[in-house]
């Protein structure tokens, strides 16, 4: 199916009023799920629905809840997203963040107990966007381990990505890098299944510890571990995740003395800062354009594939996907009416909107 992004957004609002949330967070939520796909991040797009509802129903996910300060210490703060939907709580974080870095020049902020935040790089962009450059660490604790530690054979940590933002400079657009630790996100993997479709062979080892490229040992039940990226240093990387992420700020780590269940529980710490109290504005921008100028000037390995910046390939995704419409596969879109009948809303009215 190819449906178009404001068709997607109103079936994905019509649930999540459904469920009980006000409009304007319907709103919230759903666009950034299909902005994600219109990025083409499918994996953390409006396939994530039905998982949200399957928490809400379960008592994890609490649709009206809202983030609070629980502690407010100059340029430090942490925040308790309340186990409300996370693309809320964290936006909500991240406005305070920016207001703080505005005041202070720079903010640390850890906001911890939030419902799954979707992806990260949207909390960069919206730093971006403030002329701000940001740091983003996320930890995904409340269920069992998705990922195996370099030179293990079972899953012991999550995907736990990172995100680095640097601001629009001489015109250019700002550079957003957003990447799990593992060498393939776990939404990615869905999508994988969904569409019956295999993985190279070096994403996943099974029960025994073996490559497999089959998406289907991940779901619906978990019989395999991801493996994390680049080695030993997406290993490293994701347990910085842990103790930067989570336990600074006195969140759970994936240990398992905490509880779990199928809860998605991320936790984050953001550093943002101002880059106008670091050095000159100027200099800033010459060298980040002199810089991307001389790396996307090396020639291309292959002609139809140029070096890019990071953001490009989400950039590139956006305009694509605007003009012809968001793919979205038979068993996520049955998925997706399911999880609006779980609410009362009825197949006809879901199928009735994309028609």
């Amino acid at each position: 199916m190819i449906i178009a992004h404001d068709r997607l957004r109103e079936v994905g609002y019509r649930i999540v009023i459904a469920a009980g949330s006000p409009a304007a967070d319907a709103r919230i939520v759903i666009d950034h799920l299909v902005d994600s796909n219109l990025a083409g991040h499918d994996s953390h797009g409006i396939g994530m629905l039905p998982i949200y509802m399957n928490n809400f129903h379960a008592g994890l996910l609490h649709v009206q809840a809202h983030a609070e300060v629980a502690r407010d210490d100059g340029a430090i703060m942490i925040v308790d997203g309340r186990s409300g939907y996370g693309q809320i709580v964290a936006r909500e974080a991240t406005e305070w963040a920016i207001a703080r870095a505005a005041e202070t020049g720079i903010c640390a902020q850890s906001l911890i107990h939030a419902h799954h935040i979707g992806r990260v790089g949207t909390y960069g962009e919206m730093t971006a966007a403030a002329g701000l450059v940001s740091i983003h660490f996320v930890n995904v604790a409340g269920h069992r381990g998705l990922v195996a530690p370099h030179r293990g054979t079972d899953s012991r940590l999550a995907t736990n990505p990172i995100c680095i933002a640097v601001p629009s400079m001489n015109a250019r657009p700002p550079t957003i890098l957003d990447f799990a630790t593992s060498k393939i996100a776990l939404g990615k993997t869905r999508v994988a299944w969904m569409k019956g479709e295999k993985l190279t062979d070096d994403m996943l080892i099974d029960e025994e510890g073996r490559l497999s490229d089959d998406p289907g040992l991940m779901w619906p039940e978990q019989h395999a571990a991801l493996l994390p990226l680049a080695e030993h240093k997406g290993y490293g990387l994701a347990l910085m995740c842990e103790i930067f992420g989570a336990a600074l700020g006195g969140a759970p780590t994936i240990q398992p003395g905490n509880p779990r269940s199928t809860m998605i529980n991320n936790n984050m710490l953001s550093i943002v800062m101002d880059p106008a109290r670091f050095g000159t504005q100027d200099t800033l921008a010459s060298e980040v354009e002199a810089l991307f100028d001389y790396v996307t000037a090396s020639p291309p390995r292959n002609p139809s594939e140029p070096v890019l910046i990071p953001g490009d390939p989400e950039r590139l995704s956006r305009e694509e996907r605007l003009e012809t419409g968001i793919p979205v596969d038979e068993n996520t879109w049955d998925a997706i009416v399911a999880a609006g009948d779980s609410v009362g809303i009825s197949h006809s009215e879901l199928n009735g909107l994309v028609a």
